[in-house]
């Protein structure tokens, strides 16, 4: 049960915010219950208002792989703070972080900094579609890439938990021009391209579905949506907001062996900051004001503090073993759920791909949306509070990735599975 001070201040922000928050899954609707306000965040935990500590495995949603206030990346915040907050003007934290990216992932030739990964998957999209003179975009059911209008359609995240197959504001004709198909299906992505033939700018997916919870493609899906694109004339575009530095420090197209045409970043290259980037094939970038014809910009794009809070988590994370690391404690969490529910004989099935992963209330395994629908969100509910009651902060979905970072330690893994096998019998 949330405390005191974090249901006053939670009716407080009902009168402020719509639902009480800033981001729809952070208001509790799929588990229920008030969520309880965080205070600070150190390490792998976070504290409450009411003094409550968890140890935390959402994980700002997946940006603090180092964990939270990790020390290079608060002083590399307070040193380029002190140099000024914002310029809207070049600087060399830019080529920096750039530097480091486009080294790990050789298929970004060349990139633009923006301030979410919404942005960049929009970005990134009426680039695609400049480039191949075409209008439609294809996606995958469940399939999250950010807010923008023509991709809310079919959309996993908070419209998956809320049961929404759309948004309300967004005009037919713009949804006409996105088709979805479902996840794992080559089939369905080389029928849409022959319904739609000639018109399919660009097929985007995230390497590894993250926003229906854990989904690891099947071993020939990225590769034949590489070869089908080719062959159909559209962009590849992967969508690596979570994926990127996440699952390896070359993301998931290095941990797959395919190359896509454009790529959206998030998350982790911002080190906890607001910050997005798209980049890829020289030639398509090109097309991106003011070398070209397709606008964008943004204020607070390649904002300097977010670069070198950026900068300082891919350092930190070229150290000799953090990945190594990073698998060892997503395999020991993992195995030690299945144990748990073995134990006390509870359905679950857990799925994960390096340091992300997700417990799914069913027999069978999760490939797409429909068969994450199949999961038991009610039982996760339960779970989930059971956690939470035990000093433990999963994500408040059935259907959202656990993250855990380089700051968890073998001790703390096993405690939670201990938790959870508590929580599992209750």
């Amino acid at each position: 049960m949330t405390g005191p001070r974090s249901a006053e201040l939670f009716e407080q922000a009902r009168a402020l915010f719509p639902g009480g928050v800033n981001s729809p899954v952070r208001a509790f609707r799929a588990v229920g219950g008030t969520p309880p306000f965080i205070a600070s965040g150190s390490g792998s935990t976070v504290v409450d208002v009411d003094g409550r500590s968890y140890v935390d495995f959402v994980g700002s949603w997946g940006p603090l792989i180092l964990g939270h206030a990790h020390p290079a990346v608060v002083e590399a915040i307070a040193d380029a703070a002190r140099g000024g907050t914002s310029f809207g003007a070049p600087h060399e934290r830019e080529l920096r972080l750039a530097d480091l990216i486009i080294s790990a992932m050789p298929s970004i030739q060349r990139l633009r900094f923006v301030s979410s990964g919404t942005e960049a998957t929009m970005s990134a999209l009426r680039v695609a579609r400049a480039f191949t003179r075409r209008n439609k975009v294809l996606k995958f059911d469940g399939g999250y890439h950010g807010h923008s209008d023509g991709l809310l359609v079919a959309a996993g995240s908070g419209l998956l938990t809320a049961g929404l197959p759309a948004s309300e504001g967004i005009p037919p004709p713009w949804a006409a021009e996105t088709i979805s198909v479902p996840y794992n299906d080559l089939g369905a992505v080389e029928a849409a391209f022959q319904r739609h033939r000639g018109e399919i700018a660009a097929l985007i997916v995230e390497p590894v579905a993250g926003n229906m919870g854990t989904i690891p493609p099947e071993p020939a899906f990225l590769a034949g949506l590489q070869e089908l694109t080719r062959r159909r004339g559209a962009l590849l575009v992967f969508d690596e907001v979570i994926t990127g530095f996440r699952v390896g420090p070359g993301g998931a197209q290095k941990l797959y062996g395919v190359a896509p045409d454009l790529t959206c970043l998030g998350k982790i290259i911002g080190g906890g900051l607001p910050v997005g980037a798209y980049g890829g094939r020289a030639d398509v970038m090109a097309l991106v004001a003011p070398e070209g014809p397709v606008y964008q910009a943004g204020t607070l794009s390649g904002n300097p503090v977010a670069m070198a809070a950026g900068i300082a988590t891919l350092e930190e994370l070229t150290k000799l073993g953090a990945y190594d690391r990073l698998e060892t404690l997503g395999a020991r969490l993992a195995s030690g759920l299945m144990r748990a529910a073995g134990a006390v004989q509870v359905p679950l099935g857990v799925q994960r791909v390096g340091s992300m992963l997700t417990p799914f209330f069913c027999e069978t395994s999760v490939t797409d949306e429909a068969s994450a629908k199949r999961s038991d969100a009610d039982r996760y509910a339960r779970f989930f509070h059971g956690l939470l009651r035990r000093g433990v902060y999963p994500p408040p979905s059935q259907f959202e990735a656990w993250f855990v970072s380089l700051a968890h330690t073998e001790a703390e893994i096993d405690a939670v599975i201990a938790a959870a096998e508590e929580a599992l019998r209750a």
